[in-house]
């Protein structure tokens, strides 16, 4: 039987990488040869995750092998955020819960993109339509994607579904959910031993916006002024990365998870946008507060498109 991955964006976040995980284990539970891989590399809070529950990461590649036919994306469908050579293989599934855009495929496929605040509510409630049985360490993934993408149920793109799935998760997997929680978005938290390239491309995702090309990294911290001391070097990646791929702006978003405030960077030809879609004024350092903003999804991408878009 041909293999199938399941795989989710670039710089994957513990949505992308226990998703693909998650969803590979019920593909193989009904007979679908499916394996489960990442496009680049695990950041600590997913690691965090990985270790708690005892679960490998899945396999790391750069393209899609060519003896693969078939692949499934999960919390991703924009072909800029995936794999290279994306538009050589067949899409067999898509499994979501973002904006629809830049996508098209030669042959009819399973879509299923819903707005709810993770792709692994979604997993969890095609678990319980296949009949099969969530284990506790599958249980713990999609608990641990609930939290992250939902800030501890706290983010506004959290809905009704995201909080029950979350609790019904955290009992199977056999953990308190707010301590665990904590614990893990703590874990994440600590940028001390990144490199400002590694701040701006461990979270980074690129979108379309009208004719714009745009870049938002963000990274979650409980002090973003630790992260700004480095805002010179910062700026010099910004800028390479501004050259390196004809970006229009490149939005840095730092998130305070205590305060679920974030503190924004602009750098870029279309910097003036970014006041002009959250109403608010950049300081001299390029800098403004988004109080109470903490959703790239639903906060900061549909912001920036509708400025770019009107």
């Amino acid at each position: 039987m041909e293999k199938t991955l399941v795989f989710g964006h670039k710089n994957p976040d513990t949505d992308t990488i226990c998703s693909a995980l998650a969803y590979a284990n019920l593909k193989n539970k009904l007979g679908v040869n499916a394996e489960a891989a990442r496009l680049g590399e695990v950041n600590k809070e997913t690691q965090f995750a990985l270790d708690y529950f005892q679960v490998e990461a899945p396999v790391y590649i750069e393209a899609v092998p060519a003896d693969v036919k078939d692949v499934i994306l999960v919390d991703h469908n924009e072909f800029q955020q995936s794999v290279s050579n994306i538009k050589d293989v067949r899409i067999a599934e898509v499994i979501d819960h973002h904006r629809v855009s830049n996508f098209e495929t030669k042959e009819p496929l399973y879509f299923r993109a819903e707005p709810v605040g993770c792709t692994a509510t979604i997993l969890n409630k095609m678990y319980k339509e296949n009949g099969v049985e969530v284990t506790k360490e599958i249980a713990g993934l999609m608990l641990s994607a609930i939290i992250s993408d939902s800030l501890l149920l706290k983010s506004p793109t959290c809905t009704p579904e995201d909080v029950d799935a979350a609790h019904e998760l955290a009992k199977i997997a056999g953990v308190e959910l707010e301590k665990y929680g904590l614990d893990m978005l703590q874990a994440g938290a600590d940028l001390s031993d990144k490199s400002p390239l590694e701040l701006i491309t461990m979270d980074a995702k690129e979108f379309a916006m009208g004719d714009a090309k745009v870049e938002i990294a963000q990274v979650n911290t409980v002090d973003a002024s630790k992260v700004y001391e480095l805002q010179a070097e910062l700026e010099a990646e910004m800028d390479k990365a501004i050259s390196d791929k004809g970006l229009d702006l490149f939005l840095f978003a730092v998130t305070d998870i205590l305060n679920n405030d974030s503190e924004v960077l602009a750098r870029g030809g279309g910097i003036a946008k970014v006041g002009e879609a959250f109403g608010v004024e950049l300081d001299a350092n390029n800098r403004a507060l988004l109080k109470g903003v903490v959703s790239r999804k639903k906060q900061i991408v549909t912001a920036l498109t509708d400025a770019f878009t009107k």
